[in-house]
């Protein structure tokens, strides 16, 4: 697909891999911004958190000092208590240790100078006045410190505090060497990011086929037109066997209800929707399907079939459905020139065991032999098709009797039609096309089921008579029959009893054709032992 240069004035697009990669890495940096500045401000409380506590369990430490109690007794107290804080301090890394009387006056300093001085800040109320451990941030003479406060107790009063300090700025400086660390970390991570971002969008550009979105955009609309505009029923299944698409012509050949057409079948299994269209059963069979005759309600429909594959593993199936209309007489008329050919392939192949027969006996000079034989063929063949011209009003219903004669008699299968059937009814063009079907369908089905038994018990009967305002045929046969759990599916479109794919169409058929000329075909237990199909056509009404 052709790709539109931008015309001058305009700027030109920005394709879909470069709009997902700056839109991933903004959002990948935006993400570890607001983590490592919420970090960052947790890692500040934490710091500040950590040295209150130490500062004011350094207090509480040099407040419970014996020798801090008995040196407020002295008459120069900061001589002892500042020898004791000093190295205290030190060791500690505090940056000052004050100790102060009831009144502020500091008996120990870091600056010696400021020793005899009063305390400053005003934060030693707490301490004094009321026996509290506490910690303050204020501005002293060092600079703002977070400060740990605790009260001097001796024999149950208050005779000075002890002020535990660490400068802010040192606070920052330990707050900005694990920040440094931090986003060291963030960087590495984002550079990741990136990197992962244009790994993503180079592997969903090739999923896309290297598509920009308007082009998708596109061929999907371009895809629902052709898809709606097609005349032809056509549904998608993907490779679980669910609806992924669904034209109104597939709606409107597969449901005669206007209720059903309106509900929307996408993602629905289509075995649900059409329980003969099972892509798993179709994929065991076979790799594709053309024309397979189906019927969905009131409809015979020529199916297709076509699996779908990519990179060689299966992705679906697309059934493509149009109605049997004007196909439906062509082949109609294919067919029975098919039944015509086979039946007289079964003639020429009777007539030629019987010619070599004949040359047999000439061959061995038995001359009256061979004139009594063709005498005997002669008139059997000429009593049957007396009988059938006698009986048989139809001529197309003549030929076909006497073609599955011929095929039931190259089989090895005995064939009778009953002394006393006739059937002298004209019929309608549309009624002799049913009739044509659906008894060459039956007898068909009938030779098939008492071939495979033993010579001799191959029999089939037929039966047919147009006395009353009905039509009747009936077609018995010796064959296995019909099990009783399938009697009730026997006419359903897909099902079968024989092996073998492009089954269970042919009595669906019959009873479609049948009962759109308001007659009926029915099954019942035959007098030979096998099957008995009854097929019944009003003289008046339909077709």
């Amino acid at each position: 697909m052709g790709r539109k240069h931008p015309s001058k004035g305009q700027f030109p697009k920005i394709n879909l891999k470069v709009k997902m990669i700056l839109l991933i890495s903004l959002l990948i940096i935006g993400v570890c911004i607001i983590f490592v500045v919420f970090l960052e401000r947790f890692i500040s409380d934490l710091v500040e958190d950590q040295i209150s506590k130490r500062a004011i369990s350094l207090a509480h430490s040099v407040a419970l000092m014996p020798e801090i109690k008995n040196a407020f007794e002295l008459d120069d107290p900061s001589s002892v208590i500042q020898e004791i804080v000093e190295p205290i301090q030190k060791e500690s890394g505090a940056e000052f240790i004050v100790v102060g009387n009831t009144e502020g006056i500091r008996y120990a300093h870091p600056n010696p100078s400021f020793i005899g001085e009063k305390m400053v800040g005003g934060d030693n109320t707490r301490a004094l006045q009321h026996g509290e451990s506490y910690v303050s941030v204020q501005e002293g003479t060092l600079g703002l410190s977070i400060r740990g406060k605790v009260p001097i107790i001796s024999d149950g009063s208050i005779i000075g505090v002890v002020s535990v300090g660490f400068l802010n700025d040192n606070v920052q400086l330990m707050v900005k060497d694990q920040s440094k660390s931090l986003w060291m970390t963030i960087g590495i991570i984002v550079l990741l990011g990136i990197s992962g971002a244009v790994f993503i969008t180079h592997y969903i550009k090739r999923l896309l086929h290297d598509m920009e979105p308007e082009e998708i955009s596109h061929l999907y609309f371009q895809k629902e037109a052709i898809l709606q505009s097609t005349h032809e029923g056509i549904i998608a299944v993907d490779d679980i066997g669910e609806i992924t698409a669904m034209n109104k012509a597939a709606m409107d050949i597969v449901f005669t209800e206007e209720a059903n057409k309106q509900n929307n079948y996408i993602r629905s299994p289509i075995h649900a929707v059409i329980p003969s269209l099972d892509i798993f059963k179709h994929l065991k069979e076979m790799d594709r399907f053309n024309n397979r005759e189906m019927v969905f309600g009131e409809n015979v429909v020529l199916v297709n079939g076509m699996p779908i594959f990519s990179n060689n593993l299966f992705t679906g199936v697309v059934f493509t459905f149009r109605k049997k209309t004007e196909l439906e007489k062509v082949t109609e008329e294919l067919k029975r020139i098919k039944q015509y050919a086979n039946a007289q392939r079964a003639l020429t192949h009777e007539f030629s065991n019987k010619l070599h027969i004949i040359l047999g006996l000439v061959q061995y000079d038995r001359k009256n032999d061979a004139i009594q034989f063709i005498k005997k063929e002669s008139n059997l063949q000429q009593t049957r098709l007396s009988f059938l011209t006698e009986k048989v009003a139809d001529p197309l219903i003549q030929a076909l009797l006497q073609g599955k004669y011929n095929q039931a008699n190259e089989l090895g299968i005995t064939m009778d039609i009953h002394k006393d059937s006739r059937m002298d009814h004209q019929f309608t063009s549309l009624k002799q096309d049913a009739i044509l079907t659906a008894l060459g369908n039956v007898i068909e089905n009938a030779l098939e089921s008492v071939k495979v038994k033993d010579e001799g018990e191959r029999r089939v009967s037929i039966f047919f008579t147009d006395i009353g305002d009905d039509c009747i045929f009936e077609v018995n046969d010796s064959g296995s029959g019909v099990a009783e759990e399938n009697i009730k599916r026997i006419f359903d479109q897909g099902f079968s009893t024989k092996k073998g794919y492009s089954r269970g169409t042919g009595l669906a058929l019959t009873r479609l054709m049948v009962n759109k000329m308001g007659g009926e075909i029915m099954l019942e237990d035959g007098e030979l032992g096998g099957a008995c199909f009854i097929i019944i056509i009003p003289k008046d009404g339909r077709g």
